[in-house]
């Protein structure tokens, strides 16, 4: 069953004139590509503004969420984006390269609560954001989180459970908690 609901996805998408997607996808300011896969468990959210843009010829699978929040989502071509991930484009955004591996249940999020008064409730003090920057050919192991302001570099590898909170130079491979070099590529 669900094999036959993905390759009823496997044509091109173009939402404005696929009916049966409006349900799933708020039109509003998203664009998606030819060839793309869409588990029709996924979503596609720009209700608070901003805009969602996705390339040729990826998948996004079961449970993920892509949310703009405001910002800017952009996902290149060639992508998996993998069972119940969650990508966040608050303020400045998310852009995600080409050929690049998200397994399940990452979460990228382009953006931080700002806490400095005490006197006044976090959710009530605002964000603020840097933006992150996932260049081309990177795979981001399962569980991993990818915090606001880093920039993953070309081919790089995140592994399994990490939690990246400074940029990662390309052709590395990182892990841990916080995430740290563990060995080069090239």
């Amino acid at each position: 069953m669900i094999i036959q609901m993905i390759n009823r996805f496997k044509q091109n998408i173009s939402i404005r004139k696929e009916k049966k997607l409006r349900s799933r996808f708020l039109v509003r300011n998203i664009s998606i590509g030819k060839n793309n896969i869409i588990h029709p468990t996924s979503s596609f959210d720009t209700s608070l503004g901003g805009q969602i843009i996705l390339g040729n010829n990826n998948e996004i699978l079961n449970g993920c969420l892509l949310m703009s929040y405001g910002g800017k989502i952009s996902i290149g071509s060639g992508c998996s984006i993998n069972p119940y991930t969650i990508i966040y484009g608050h303020g400045v955004g998310t852009i995600i390269g080409n050929n690049v591996l998200i397994a399940g249940q990452c979460m990228i999020i382009p953006a931080n609560h700002n806490f400095s008064r005490t006197d006044v409730p976090i959710n009530q003090q605002g964000t603020n954001s840097k933006g992150i920057i996932i260049e081309d050919d990177v795979w981001i192991a399962a569980g991993s989180t990818i915090l606001d302001g880093v920039k993953i570099g070309k081919g790089a590898i995140v592994a399994a459970g990490s939690v990246v909170k400074h940029s990662v130079e390309p052709y590395s491979v990182v892990g841990g908690v916080p995430a740290r070099v563990i060995k080069m590529r090239k």
